[in-house]
């Protein structure tokens, strides 16, 4: 069973030629330095917002595009109400470049977790886990995904979860999450300035609901880099407004790296 594409052709394009001639322009518009992250929050929307963010710090992937077998990719459910965490049994999830296999053993193992759940419909039509996948496609050789959906779940249940999966440098952790939403250009910087001071110091008590839509998965993450005493370095921090939207209302999206 292959989980296809929902967004293709609106949130990125469906044409294989095209959707890999804008990969590859993004990634390249990047200077990366620095070493590899071994986990990252990165941001969903369409790519022409939030594109170049993504980019930014998905170029710094690029040189274990041989190391890196498993990617743990966890998101917030957009579509869906949800009690806890959902995981999927579909074999693959296809994208224009083709299928990615999911890592089975990895859901069996963390099924038993309570928090955690078999729910194809939070899947079906969610954009922040598909929107990730033709980038780690364009980064990484073969490798499988982890896919989670997260809803009403508390920042330990999703800690618990990324632990259990961490691995070693075979496994990259991809979070999901865009920023503020549909303030006015300045509010936003402010509001995003304020989120991005609380992932970098590792202060998950310090990201509210309107601060983030990932801020469960993100509060998940920054739990685990706490207890590991991991650093953090935002790569980039932008909105809407910078990338191809008004300054009315805009939508923001950073990009981080934890090591």
């Amino acid at each position: 069973m292959n989980r296809t594409p929902a967004v293709a052709g609106t949130f990125y394009p469906d044409n294989t030629h095209e959707l890999s001639t804008m990969i590859d322009q993004l990634l390249q518009s990047v200077k990366t330095t620095g070493t590899i992250p071994k986990a990252i929050i990165v941001p969903h929307a369409g790519y022409v917002y939030s594109g170049p963010i993504a980019a930014s710090i998905y170029a710094m992937i690029r040189p274990a595009r041989n190391i890196i077998k498993r990617v743990v990719l966890i998101g917030p459910s957009h579509q869906v109400p949800l009690l806890g965490i959902a995981a999927t049994k579909m074999q693959n999830f296809s994208t224009p470049f083709g299928d990615i296999p999911v890592d089975d053993q990895a859901i069996d193992k963390i099924l038993k977790f309570p928090q955690v759940s078999l729910m194809e419909q939070a899947h079906a039509n969610e954009h922040s886990l598909e929107v990730q996948l033709p980038f780690l496609q364009k980064i990484l050789n073969e490798f499988s995904i982890v896919p989670l959906v997260v809803g009403k779940a508390t920042s330990e249940q999703v800690g618990e979860i990324l632990e259990t999966l961490w691995g070693t440098k075979e496994t990259l952790i991809v979070v999901s999450s865009d920023l503020s939403h549909y303030n006015n250009y300045e509010s936003a910087q402010k509001l995003d300035k304020l989120t991005t001071q609380a992932i970098e110091s590792l202060s998950p008590e310090k990201i509210e609901y309107e601060q983030a839509c990932g801020r469960v998965p993100i509060n998940g993450l920054l739990n685990v880099a706490k207890n590991k005493k991991m650093q953090v370095e935002t790569i980039d921090l932008r909105n809407s407004g910078d990338t191809a939207g008004s300054k009315d209302q805009v939508v923001g999206y950073g990009a981080y790296a934890f090591r």
